[in-house]
């Protein structure tokens, strides 16, 4: 934890501090944004306040009061509910705003882990309470340049995977073997490991009705037969294993094994990567002109794009997503859809950028990840052209 960069930044959001508080470990942002992991289960409630300015101040139950020791500040104890409440508004006294992990509404549910009885009890003393979503994605969501190489060199080698996927399920039809969903998908994960790579879940592997659930996952139970003429979406992430700071990669690519590509196929890809690159370039521009942009802006980037082609009603969810440590990170997602996010693309996050069109045959994403630098933002990955032509 950098005490000084927060002040700063607090100063800069204009709260007058920072309220962390946990119980049973309900919030990993905050151990996270602190620098510090419990010495032992929490099961008791704990708060650490810090100040725009001065001494950070930690409120602790008595048979935890060692709970907040690797943290720097002064301490106070209480035991029960009613000091509880009288500790508190000692530790809060002359704020009239702090931010805390809450969102409006719920809008950004990432940030919002504070329960609504613990936000009800902080604005019972006499203090509003601000989201701490800027700070958040400040101090949580931006990459070291460490981090940034792991998300390269871990592109690279997804990339290669994504590509041998497509090879091996074209080498599998061109030899008239059988081949499924489940089996490219487990040629996927044995090629991660080969590779040194780490996926927490996933990946998709989905032919024809199947591509068109944003979510689907094939199971060695529940998963269809590619054949001849089929459409293919594969969605796959992952970040290095080696490497505990290390950070995901996620893209999805589309293929068809018809030995003629429909052109109903090609056109609504051309509408797909229309759009994502309509995001890229909003994004690019603004950020090499030095104009701030928000999530929300990207999305209507993607969204104006299909609208003009009459196809936006099939775009069911968000352009993109934050990426980090966790494959939904932190930062802004780029979205105003689900939510509207306004907060700004900062220097040193990443995300990702997938538009998708779900009609009931099939159903295409095109997804490619940006990484927004000081004066510019990048692709770190291959950007699919055109259809990946599975079969010889």
């Amino acid at each position: 934890m950098n005490l000084l960069e927060i002040q700063s930044a607090l100063r800069a959001e204009q709260v007058d501090g920072w309220l962390f508080y946990d119980h049973h470990e309900r919030d990993p942002l905050a151990y996270r944004v602190l620098g510090f992991k419990p010495p032992r289960m929490v099961t008791r409630r704990w708060y650490y306040f810090i100040p725009a300015t001065g001494e950070p101040r930690k409120l602790v139950h008595a048979i935890e009061s060692g709970m907040l020791d690797a943290l720097p500040g002064s301490k106070s104890t209480y035991s029960s509910w009613s000091k509880q409440a009288q500790a508190l508004e000692a530790l809060l006294q002359g704020c009239k705003r702090v931010a805390m992990q809450y969102s409006p509404k719920n809008n950004i549910p990432y940030i919002g882990l504070v329960d609504a009885g613990t936000i009800e009890l902080i604005r019972s003393l006499g203090a509003d309470i601000a989201s701490s979503a800027n700070l958040v994605q400040f101090f949580e969501a931006r990459w070291t340049e460490a981090q940034l190489e792991t998300h390269l060199e871990a592109g690279r080698r997804v990339d290669r995977v994504c590509a041998a996927a497509f090879a091996f399920a074209g080498e599998k039809l061109n030899a008239g073997m059988a081949v499924d969903e489940f089996s490219v998908m487990q040629f996927i994960l044995e090629s991660f490991a080969r590779e040194g790579l780490f996926t927490d879940h996933g990946p998709i592997v989905a032919v024809n009705a199947n591509a068109s659930n944003p979510h689907y996952e094939p199971t060695a139970e529940d998963h269809a037969p590619i054949v001849k003429g089929d459409f293919l979406l594969i969605d796959l992430w992952a970040k290095l294993a080696n490497d505990a700071d290390s950070v995901y990669y996620d893209i999805t690519w589309t293929g068809s094994t018809a030995r003629v590509i429909p052109g109903e196929q090609v056109r609504i890809f051309e509408a797909v990567s229309g759009a994502r690159d309509a995001a890229i370039r909003r994004v690019q521009t603004a950020i090499e002109a030095g104009q701030p942009i928000h999530g929300f802006e990207v999305d209507d980037a993607t969204r104006g794009h299909l609208r003009a082609l009459e196809l936006d009603q099939y775009f069911i969810h968000r352009t993109g997503h934050s990426i980090g440590r966790d494959v939904h990170g932190a930062g802004a997602n780029m979205d105003n859809l689900e939510t509207h996010d306004d907060r700004r693309l900062i220097p040193g996050t990443c995300f990702s950028i997938e538009p998708g069109v779900y009609l009931p045959e099939f159903g295409v994403r095109s997804e490619v990840n940006m990484y927004v630098g000081a004066d510019r933002a990048i692709v770190t990955g291959a950007i699919q052209k055109e259809l990946v032509r599975i079969c010889g």
